[in-house]
């Protein structure tokens, strides 16, 4: 027993961890994708090469971006406050360093950020009124300070040094002809909710620095590859049984077309044996990208085939496709093999039917819906919350960008057609949830996490943001 919490405790912890990395980074995947643009069509080697454009690439990639990574990391742990000290802070591993500082970044970032914070609460009640805006600009202009000289001549050495210990360690691996073996570890991983991590904590910022001396990089289809969970839904579209035979048709367009990986995600915890296609999926998908050189420009989000193949740089086509195309098949080939020679996937429906019904205390009406058969949908317990009184309703996820997004713009639209007014819906990072929010609605494994940032909130758990019984309850709650 005791061994088990371990093991959660340690999933909560690293989802945590995780989440943190990839929180510096989504927020600013727009930014990414703009000069993924740019280094795609202007660099001499790109599709239009243009010398005065092209000269937008080196600021972008050494300056732009790691400030925007620095601030959004401070902001994350003091508001806009500690974003200035945070990208101030990043401006000294910059200067000091002469490779792109995203790792740098996402150090000074949250230390300016929880540095101030802690500066704040100690000059708190201490400080005379009418000095109050004097105190908080100095303290804050002499905190950045120190940190940006001592990033320039302590941190920013130790960060690029351990910076190129990660590279080299990665080029090794892909020397040796070991990088297809990285899938045992990130498709795992994928399905605990740490993809966001995986991808934008640790493969692209090593990405991004391959990219800006050799023009792509293959670590940005590691995790983004669309083709081993599209081989899995292809498997349930034509071995499986029941509500996941029904609903992969939709999933298979979410999630390639979409990007939204997530949406996979349920169907392997149905049957964990299907971790193993996925992994082979991954092997072989990269075996394909290392084999035709393949690599992007730029991190593709979402894992979208349209944003692979738009970050993709010229002539590199036909190595990308194929790769997703490989990964597709052998995913899809090992899937159909476990899901035809294991336990009928109805039967584990139907058992994850029965402990709702348990939960609910009424037969489920909702047959043939995934979420509503692959698991039941638990509420915490808030006797007596009045749902009369609802402004916010929060959807929450680890990025805050993908299948909270998705869950929200149901629910927005259940919201709408009932003609209930007054009731805002939109979805966000657990690491940002609004102090106002009334109702936080996360996945069951980060639910834990979402009470712990908002424990006054009323929350409630889905195993899938796409297609959820309790959305209803919820709009005849609020009705």
């Amino acid at each position: 027993m005791e061994n088990n919490q371990n093991k959660v405790d340690f999933r909560v912890k690293a989802q945590r961890f995780g989440s943190y990395l990839s929180g510096m980074i989504m927020p600013n995947i727009g930014a990414f994708i703009a000069w993924g643009i740019i280094t795609a069509l202007f660099i001499p080697t790109g599709r239009i090469p243009n010398e005065t454009l092209g000269a937008l690439v080196g600021p972008m990639i050494t300056y732009l971006l790691p400030l925007l990574i620095g601030y959004t990391g401070g902001k994350m742990i003091y508001d806009v406050r500690g974003g200035v000290v945070g990208a101030t802070a990043t401006m000294g591993v910059i200067v000091g360093s002469d490779i792109p500082m995203f790792l740098g970044a996402m150090v000074m970032g949250p230390l300016g950020g929880y540095l101030i914070k802690k500066v704040d609460d100690l000059l708190k009640d201490r400080v005379r009124q009418g000095f109050e805006m004097l105190v908080n600009n100095f303290s804050a202009g002499i905190l950045a300070a120190i940190l940006t000289i001592a990033a320039l001549l302590g941190i920013g050495p130790v960060v690029e040094g351990l910076n190129n210990v990660l590279a080299s360690a990665v080029r090794v691996i892909f020397d040796a002809g070991l990088l297809p073996l990285a899938s045992i570890f990130i498709e795992p991983a994928k399905v605990l909710f740490l993809n966001n991590a995986i991808n934008h904590g640790i493969l692209s910022p090593i990405g991004i620095q391959e990219a800006a001396s050799a023009g792509k990089s293959v670590l940005f289809l590691l995790e983004s590859n669309p083709g081993p969970g599209l081989g899995i839904l292809l498997a349930y579209m034509f071995f499986g049984r029941g509500s996941a035979k029904q609903t992969a048709p939709g999933a298979v367009v979410i999630h390639f077309l979409g990007g939204i990986h997530e949406i996979y995600f349920p169907y392997i915890l149905m049957k964990p044996m299907l971790l193993l296609a996925a992994i082979a999926g991954g092997i072989s998908g990269v075996f394909t990208f290392t084999v035709f050189d393949a690599g992007l420009v730029a991190s593709p989000s979402p894992g979208s085939i349209i944003a692979l193949l738009a970050m993709t740089p010229k002539g590199g086509y036909v190595g990308v496709i194929l790769g997703v195309i490989v990964a597709a098949t052998v995913s899809f080939l090992v899937a159909a093999l476990i899901l035809k020679t294991s336990k009928q996937t109805d039967e584990d429906l139907t058992e994850a039917t029965a402990k709702m019904e348990a939960m609910k205390g009424k037969k489920s009406s909702v047959s043939g819906n995934l979420a509503a058969t692959e698991s039941a949908i638990e509420a915490t317990t808030n006797e007596g919350f009045d749902f009369g009184n609802v402004k916010k309703v929060i959807f929450a996820c680890d990025a805050g960008m993908g299948s909270s997004a998705m869950g929200a713009s149901i629910l927005r639209n259940k919201v709408k057609k009932a003609e209930i007014e007054g009731v805002d819906v939109t979805n966000t990072s657990i690491n940002n949830i609004p102090a106002d929010a009334d109702i936080v609605i996360s996945h069951k494994d980060l639910t834990d996490r979402a009470k712990a940032k908002l424990p006054t909130a009323y929350h409630l758990s889905v195993d899938n943001f796409l297609n959820s019984p309790k959305y209803d309850e919820i709009v005849d709650e609020l009705k």
